[in-house]
């Protein structure tokens, strides 16, 4: 640790301030604490100041610096969204569109490698028993995650994928650690061992209470982020996340909370209006995250750490529509039937994302889906050209999807049996620009209205360190810069 207390006893930002206005004094940052609360908004942000100004969160963005209109990466769902955050790139540099994606070079779980191409899903569905808070750690050794369950790679051989090996650029956790600073995280799924980065060594403390062990509402969502709050209130407390052992207080350390996305996506809970006024059950979820946000700093305060302590709130992806009345739910099983034998894999959720199995006949299904716009509620297709701009190159890159399908807003895809009311994973507005605050040594109070990406998070929090931001590699291949106002 005394390589990264001397960079950051060095870090004090020369000028006006840190960032924002220039109101507060400048001074060193020897923590990042970063906080997704997934599907915040920026607009959910702004109606928590003006409707409950006297709330911990709110306190703390009048406080600091908001950028209203910060965008995520597209896809906007989970992994992509994190990922932006701590490497500071898109799937194009990551290699990751979704949490359940597919791999052109990678074998099926359980197979001899015999075969190539795959389904490659990190979720709840790779741990030892997903209906178990620890994923069935307990009983396995301490690991959760079910080798077993894993896509394998034909070229390491035939050896399972792990979710950190799957990823193809390093962490901020990972440069981090490799200065001397303590690291942790937590999050929904053992799976998140993807933040570990491809060294699968980037975060020592790695706390993961599996969501789906809970049910699917927010009093429950809420208990579980609850957990993920006290094992980061026991890290600001120079404890290990459990409370079982001492350690150093990280030098980043955070969390996501779920319990505001899963209220905007239950049926009777979601919005109100198309202003984004929460329900009775959504405004509980947004106050009980704010109430779990101002322990923390509580507990930054109680050990005297607030005032060297940078914190950053943003969310991994957005949820859409906000507008009531308009989800149009569709069944996905509709592209299985268009596309027939060539279709790999598909993932839907408010947007789709298509492999084929022959790629030569991309024209072909791009011609059969358009043919069944009205049914599967589309509103663009890429592809070709059009989708190697956006994305990468399907025909070089194994895992870019052939075909993307941007659904007209409202349209959210989903089984016979769903009553959800919103989705994630496109690139509708609702979707992306979500909430990002920073608040901290030297930051300003202000407003900053020009468009940003959460990919810059990555960059700032390691310029906010002392730590050069091209040490990440995604960094310096799509060229992401630190938020700006950041004194250099």
């Amino acid at each position: 640790m005394k390589k990264l207390s001397r960079l950051l006893t060095a870090t004090v930002v020369a000028g006006a301030g840190f960032i924002g206005s220039g109101q507060a004094q400048a001074g060193p940052v020897r923590h990042v604490v970063l906080i997704s609360v997934d599907g915040l908004h920026a607009v959910d942000l702004e109606n928590l100041i003006a409707a409950h100004p006297d709330t911990p969160l709110a306190g703390l963005a009048v406080k600091g610096t908001r950028y209203v209109n910060a965008a995520t990466p597209i896809p906007s769902d989970s992994f992509p969204g994190l990922l932006a955050q701590v490497t500071g790139g898109t799937p194009r540099s990551t290699g990751v569109y979704y949490d359940d994606s597919y791999d052109r070079t990678l074998s099926a779980p359980g197979s001899d490698c015999s075969a190539v191409g795959t389904e490659s899903e990190f979720a709840e569905n790779i741990d030892y028993d997903d209906s178990a808070l620890d994923g069935g750690a307990g009983r396995h050794g301490g690991a959760a995650i079910d080798p077993a369950k894993l896509p394998r790679d034909p070229k390491q051989g035939c050896q399972p994928v792990y979710p950190h090996s799957f990823l193809r650029v390093n962490t901020v956790f990972e440069v981090i650690r490799s200065h001397g600073g303590h690291t942790a995280w937590a999050d929904k799924h053992p799976a998140y061992d993807l933040v570990n980065g491809p060294s699968g060594q980037g975060v020592e403390d790695l706390y993961t209470p599996e969501i789906q062990a809970v049910k699917n509402a927010v009093p429950d969502t809420e208990a579980n982020d609850d957990l993920k709050v006290a094992a980061v209130i026991n890290e600001i407390g120079g404890k290990s996340s459990d409370g079982a052992r001492t350690a150093e207080v990280p030098a980043i350390l955070g969390l996501n909370f779920q319990a505001v996305s899963v209220g905007q996506k239950l049926a009777g809970v979601g919005y109100l209006d198309v202003q984004a006024t929460p329900s009775p059950g959504l405004e509980d979820a947004l106050l009980h995250t704010s109430q779990s946000i101002g322990r923390i700093l509580q507990a930054l305060a109680d050990r005297k750490l607030l005032d060297s302590t940078l914190v950053i709130v943003s969310a991994k992806h957005g949820q859409s529509p906000i507008q009531p009345g308009r989800t149009v739910g569709i069944n996905d099983a509709a592209y299985g039937r268009i596309l027939g034998d060539n279709l790999a894999f598909e993932i839907a959720d408010d947007a789709t994302y298509i492999w084929l199995k022959d790629q030569g006949r991309t024209a072909e299904a791009v011609a059969a889906l358009a043919a069944h716009q009205d049914e599967l509620g589309i509103g663009e297709i890429f592809a070709g050209k059009a989708l190697a701009a956006r994305f990468d190159d399907p025909a070089t890159d194994p895992r870019t999807p052939d075909i993307a399908i941007q659904p007209r807003i409202g349209v959210v895809y989903k089984g016979a049996k769903s009553t959800k009311i919103a989705e994630h994973g496109g690139a509708n507005p609702d979707d992306v620009n979500v909430a990002l605050l920073l608040s901290g040594p030297g930051i300003g109070a202000g407003m900053v209205t020009q468009p940003v990406q959460t990919a810059q998070i990555a960059p700032t929090i390691l310029t906010a360190l002392g730590i050069d931001p091209k040490e990440l590699a995604a960094v310096r291949q799509e060229g992401t810069t630190a938020l700006p106002g950041l004194g250099r």
